[in-house]
């Protein structure tokens, strides 16, 4: 069935309702400032305010963490010979035409996004949807790439663990486009014609949200939409280490303390699979492998002597071989085929390669006994977990709840990662934690940290680290962790200059971690670059306040860390070419080094001013810079009107004095926005000229060239030298 023509049944402020014929029913509404929500389907399906059925409230709530609308719009007919209706919030508005059926969504009077020729389709159970696009029309989101940042022409697959992919797809004309189902998606790009955005659902009900906005706001309504991330504790901010193959808990420890000898920062520790705990042989919850850690207090004191902590890896399964298997297999616990035989998995690293079985994690009971026992962990000292469950379930599991396929796919990631980020959190308000992953799913921006992939030891892994955050980003995931290197990978293409560079991008991203490989730890490097890796590293510590803070900011707007080119300047088209450059946060634009050599070629974005962090010196936006940069250095420029919170330096977060934890204000021109900073107290005012802060008390100021600084008690008046 293709919609063609519409047959209006009520008109409401927040929904219209049609009937399209062949049982069908068309709602629209106007679900927040510039989002449309558009479902269609059997009418006792998409009309009902509330989803039967407790399964489809649960999904419901994996997929939306704000269900009801909260917009309104006005609703009117179109003038003039066209039969339609004109659904306007604000300067956005929703062309809605009955003979024959389109929708044309319009932003200051502008098409952003129409339907193509092909329209709304409904298949047996499946839905196609179809987008024109202009021929010279971008398009990011829809999760990981370690390629061009644009999009277009790929085929993206929604439950195929090779595809990582996630659900928003935005333009930087001012469209985004959201598939709100846990059901297979395939995205087609424009590959099979070229100028159609294609979307297949495998669901009996269309449900759609369409976006109108820059596209910060985009994302903005997005998160709002889907749910954000929680916050992560202090010590995670600081640098981390990977345990290397073959090392024991003792041995790493002992690398720890040679750290902390030479006074290498560091804060936390990403200890290797297989699980640190496991299900034990007539044991119904998980307990530590006595093998590995015969004593587990004793190891995480010996690590805690460092200051530092300890993330362990986990996973929802039990081994075969072991006899918990057959009672967790007769308590309906696992994952099963259609015989009710637990389904068993080949040996995976997290198993130490032997098979297991999956718990299943939509049985309530099942899911609730898996966070509580990973809380108490928590409780004994643990720091964080890592989780990875992305596995390719077969269709023919039939979980508890009675999810299979694509369904089960994305939800069972989706549901483990919570309820490990529920036990991290605990009762505490914001909910703060960290839960790894390398896992991709729907909702996956609501959890914190994403790990990076793993990569080649060269310049082309460097590229494909960034960009893959760059992307994940510009699909509403906040964070992720950078590598320096590969462990796993031949080290011979890792030079000193690679390693700096290497390093000099991870400082100004959300965080990284070094491997403990020993051809890629920081001592195993001349004097000189480990001079320039404690330098790096004292940078890093001090950044953490403003990194926090942009993190916090993620929380509040949607917004990633490492924010790309053509999020941060969609009108600059000259800028989404520069798509390794990035804005960390709102205030510092960095362009780390992609190849070899001293020479970097920097794009300043049009319409702004700009400051060297490095010298000082103020250049006018539009324009391409090549900069000579030392290996100590990494091109970064400040954001005119804005200002970076500094920290002290320190071997580790626990140095930081939590009444105290700025040290130090850089202000790039005259400030006018409110700088991003953890636990942010500081507000800028502007009167006659001048700016008035408050917050800056005991603080140095560093101010820009023709600036002059005049404190007044708890006041610091800004204003031109004279």
């Amino acid at each position: 069935m293709q919609l063609e023509t519409l047959k209006l049944v009520d008109t409401l402020p927040t929904k219209v309702v049609f009937d399209v014929g062949a049982g069908m029913t068309l709602v629209i509404e106007p679900h927040a400032p510039g989002v449309f929500r558009i479902r269609c389907g059997q009418p006792e399906l998409v009309a009902a305010d509330i989803l039967p059925g407790a399964r489809a409230r649960i999904h419901a709530e994996v997929l939306l963490a704000r269900p009801e609308a909260i917009g309104e719009g006005t609703i009117e007919p179109m003038s003039g010979a066209t039969k339609g209706w004109c659904m306007a919030q604000g300067d956005v508005t929703l062309d809605v035409h009955a003979h024959p059926f389109h929708l044309n969504l319009r932003r200051q009077g502008n098409t952003v996004l129409e339907l193509s020729d092909t329209g709304i389709q409904g298949h047996d159970g499946s839905w196609s949807v179809g987008f024109t696009l202009n021929p010279t029309e971008k398009i990011f989101g829809l999760g990981e790439t370690h390629g061009d940042l644009d999009r277009r022409t790929e085929v993206i697959l929604s439950d195929s663990p090779e595809h990582r992919a996630l659900p928003l797809a935005w333009g930087p004309s001012g469209w985004g486009v959201y598939t709100n189902t846990l059901a297979r998606v395939e995205h087609d790009l424009g590959a099979e014609t070229v100028n159609e955005y294609l979307i297949t659902i495998e669901d009996s009900i269309l449900d759609l949200f369409v976006f109108a906005g820059e596209p910060a706001e985009i994302l903005n309504q997005y998160t709002q939409l889907t749910g954000r991330a929680g916050q992560p504790v202090l010590w995670s901010m600081g640098v981390w280490l990977e345990q290397h193959q073959g090392q024991t808990a003792t041995q790493t420890a002992e690398l720890v303390a040679d750290f902390r000898a030479q006074n290498i920062s560091l804060d936390g520790v990403l200890m290797l699979p297989p699980t640190a705990w496991t299900y034990q042989d007539s044991k119904l919850l998980p307990e530590w492998d006595r093998e590995r850690f015969p004593d587990p207090k004793q190891v995480m004191d010996l690590f805690a002597k460092h200051a530092t902590h300890l993330c362990m890896h986990t996973i929802p399964g039990a081994v075969v071989e072991s006899s918990t298997f057959a009672e967790l297999e007769d308590r309906g616990w696992l994952l099963a085929n259609e015989d009710g035989d637990a389904h068993v998995f080949p040996g995976v690293v997290a198993t130490g390669g032997k098979d297991f079985g999956l718990l299943d994690l939509t049985h309530r009971d099942v899911l609730n006994a898996w966070s509580e026992r990973h809380r108490h962990l928590i409780e004994d000292g643990v720091g964080a977990t890592v989780c990875d469950v992305q596995f390719d379930i077969p269709d023919s599991i039939v979980a508890r709840g009675g999810e299979s396929g694509p369904v089960l796919r994305s939800i069972y990631p989706a549901l483990a990662r919570r309820a490990l980020f529920d036990a991290a959190a605990g009762q505490k308000v914001p909910p703060e934690g960290v839960v790894f992953s390398s896992d991709l799913f729907v909702g996956a921006q609501r959890l914190l940290w994403q790990s990076a992939p793993r990569v080649t030891n060269n310049w082309s892994g460097l590229q494909h680290t960034l960009r893959t955050a760059l992307s994940v980003g510009a699909s509403g995931v906040p964070v992720q962790m950078h590598a320096i290197g590969n462990a796993l990978a031949p080290t011979d293409e890792m030079t000193p200059e690679l390693y700096l560079r290497w390093l000099g991008m991870a400082v100004f991203s959300s965080n990284f971690n070094f491997q403990a490989h020993p051809d890629l730890i920081p001592t195993a490097f001349d004097e000189t670059t480990r001079g320039h890796i404690q330098s790096w590293l004292q940078w890093r510590y001090r950044l953490i306040p403003y990194v926090l803070g942009a993190i916090e900011d993620a929380a509040r707007t949607g917004l990633p860390v490492q924010r790309s080119m053509a999020l941060s300047f969609p009108s600059d088209v000259e800028a989404h070419r520069w798509d390794t450059q990035y804005l960390l946060g709102p205030a510092v634009l960095v362009a780390p080094a992609m190849q070899p050599g001293k020479d970097i070629q920097v794009y300043l974005p049009a319409g702004e001013a700009w400051w060297d962090l490095n010298t000082g010196w103020r250049y006018e936006g539009g324009s391409v810079l090549t900069v000579t940069c030392g290996l100590g250095a990494i091109p970064a420029f400040g954001r005119e009107g804005h200002m970076l919170c500094l920290g002290p330096t320190a071997n580790h977060t626990g140095e930081f004095n939590s009444a105290r934890i700025l040290d130090e204000v850089w202000m790039f021109g005259m400030p006018v926005h409110n700088p991003v900073v953890m636990r942010n107290k500081i507000r800028v005012m502007q009167m006659q000229g001048s700016s008035y802060i408050k917050g800056l008390e005991g603080l140095k100021i560093s101010p820009s060239e023709g600036l002059e600084v005049k404190r007044r008690g708890a006041e610091v008046r800004i204003s031109r030298a004279r």
